[in-house]
């Protein structure tokens, strides 16, 4: 469009410039065109007299109208045509994706290990138990270790036991059963082997345990009540008729008031009878009330320890109160906790407990009940992390009748139980470091450092400073695992009498530190058939638990296990 106005201007242009030239160009071809032919003044009159009238024009107002089409009714058809499918029989398979439910994995119930070692050592264990259930849990266990030779001559040694339990479930309680028997078999090796012909019989002590218990609770609910019971009965005879018979009751209840505050109360009751060369009717009770709150950055317990004995042993008291306070501050939420407290107890000890940490006392031993009239400790614990946990913790300790073992003045192959005179203070440090990976790798170490300011004794007998334990264990592959464990324990003290010049003397003897290191190695060849291999102390050294007590060297066990 642009193009043809621009065409169009230019003709007129040109058309312009053709009709200037025109005048122009007659002005040169016309002779006398000049001043002769000038117009001459002259007076023109132009008169306007005419008028023009143009005749009115009729107008029409009235609106174009169209005249609308001419109706016609004509009969409308509809026409339903049916239009059908050709009939294909189609299967047409549906997949309907799903979750693959996650499989069981395969429970053997019963397990049992069979070995043999040096010192003449047969080595068993049998685990049983029933399958899979949601109403009931009940098992059984039995075991015999045992070596007809030791480090030096008569020092023998046999252990078995067997035990039973079951549970049954009910909506949230739980109601259960555990019965047990052992025997132990001893030899009071530490006398002095110069000595000929020494009878097994006049070195003999065994032990016949039994225990049962009864009990109930409601812990797999979550109702804010808490509640749970025992009832249970300890027996123990030795070879010298020396028997203990311990009746045990125990009621506990937790009501939780909210989300961050619970009202706990825990009630023991025991009765002893001993009977050695004389009888012993001994009592206990104590009683624990606490009020736990719990908020984001504190942890707080507000408790009493209220505890009653009627022991007349040494520095027994009858009634005790004790304070039960702690405060926990989360440092990292979730991470690291700073706590301290203070508190004390009445712990109950009994011939049975006594015979099973060192079972080479003397006859018409004295049992009194450990007193820990107070403590004050703090600490550190929590988690760096999923794989490592830690604890570490001081404590200032005090106790009445703190119990010993000493060898007998009479009879330096047994020992007496001897108790402070008055109060025994305690130092105590206590660390944990654990490392888990992933159910592979594990990793841990553990110390536990005493220092006793005695009262009336000259040395804590045979309790050393020191305990520590290494230990760590590898699963390779699901076919080798590994475990091991180093032991170390300080020496310790013990007072044996010996003759100079005809005059008997009490002298200490030092034990050697303890350094003893554990290891395990089980192969798998399929879920059901191992073979594993133990050896413990392989450093071979003959040390002395306990003074006058040798302990075997490298112990080697070979042996099979099987699930079934």
């Amino acid at each position: 469009m642009k193009k043809i106005f621009r065409s169009a201007g230019f003709l007129a242009l040109c058309g312009l410039g053709l009709i200037k030239g025109l005048p122009a160009a007659a002005q040169g071809t016309q002779p006398g065109w000049g001043e002769q032919n000038k117009l001459e003044d002259a007076e023109i009159v132009v008169e306007k007299n005419r008028v023009n009238q143009l005749p009115e024009a009729n107008r029409n107002y009235e609106k174009f109208r169209i005249p609308p089409p001419e109706k016609k009714s004509e009969p409308v058809a509809y026409r339903f045509a049916d239009y059908r499918l050709t009939d294909l029989k189609l299967n047409l398979p549906i997949r309907v994706l799903t979750i693959k439910p996650e499989e069981l994995t395969k429970l053997y119930g019963n397990y049992v290990k069979l070995g043999l070692g040096n010192y003449g050592t047969p080595y068993l264990k049998g685990y049983f138990h029933n399958k899979r259930s949601n109403e009931v849990s009940y098992g059984a266990d039995v075991s015999h270790v045992s070596s007809s030779k030791g480090p030096v001559e008569n020092s023998g040694v046999s252990n078995s036991a067997i035990n039973v339990y079951g549970e049954q479930y009910s909506g949230d309680v739980t109601v259960g059963g555990k019965l047990g028997y052992a025997y132990d078999r001893y030899n009071f090796y530490g006398y002095n082997h110069d000595i000929e012909n020494v009878s097994l019989d006049t070195i003999k002590q065994t032990f016949n345990r039994l225990g049962a218990e009864l009990y109930f609770n409601n812990k797999l609910g979550k109702a804010p009540l808490q509640y749970r019971g025992s009832l249970g009965y300890d027996y123990v005879k030795d070879d010298y008729n020396a028997r203990e018979s311990n009746f045990k009751l125990n009621l506990g209840l937790g009501y939780a008031l909210n989300e961050t505050a619970n009202f706990n109360v825990d009630g023991d009751f025991s009765y002893i009878s001993y009977k050695d060369a004389g009888s012993v009717g001994r009592t206990y009770f104590r009683l624990k009330p606490a009020y736990v709150k719990k908020t984001d950055l504190f942890n707080v317990t507000l408790g009493a320890n209220i505890a009653y004995t009627n022991d007349t042993i040494s520095t027994a008291r009858a009634l005790n109160i004790y304070p039960n306070v702690r405060v926990g501050y989360e440092l990292i939420d979730d991470k690291i906790e700073l706590y301290g407290g203070i508190d004390g107890d009445l712990e109950r000890n009994s011939y049975n407990r006594l015979t099973q940490e060192n079972p080479y006392l003397n006859q018409n031993v004295a049992v009194a009940d450990v007193n820990k009239v107070l403590e004050f400790y703090g600490g550190l614990t929590g988690n760096l992390g999923r794989s490592v946990k830690f604890t570490a913790q001081v404590a200032m300790q005090s106790f009445r009748n703190l119990y010993f073992f000493n060898n007998s003045p009479t009879d330096s192959a047994k020992f007496d139980v001897l108790y402070d005179n008055g109060t025994t203070s305690v130092f105590n440090f206590f660390g944990d470091l654990s490392y888990n990976q992933s159910e592979r790798l594990r990793l841990g170490i553990k110390a536990d450092y005493n220092r006793y300011s005695l009262d009336g004794l000259t040395q804590p007998f045979h309790r050393p400073a020191l305990q520590m334990n290494l230990y760590g264990s590898y699963n390779l592959y699901d076919k080798i695992f590994l475990h091991s464990e180093l032991y170390y324990l300080s020496s310790t003290y013990g007072q044996v009498v010996r003759t100079q010049l005809g005059i008997p003397e009490l002298v200490l003897k030092e034990t050697d530190d303890i350094v003893d290191l554990n290891l395990k190695v089980d192969y798998r060849f399929s879920d059901k058939f191992s073979t594993f291999v133990m050896a413990n102390n392989i450093f071979g050294k003959n040390y002395q638990r306990y003074v006058n007590y040798p302990n075997k060297g490298l112990q080697a066990i070979l042996g099979i296990s099987y699930s079934f």
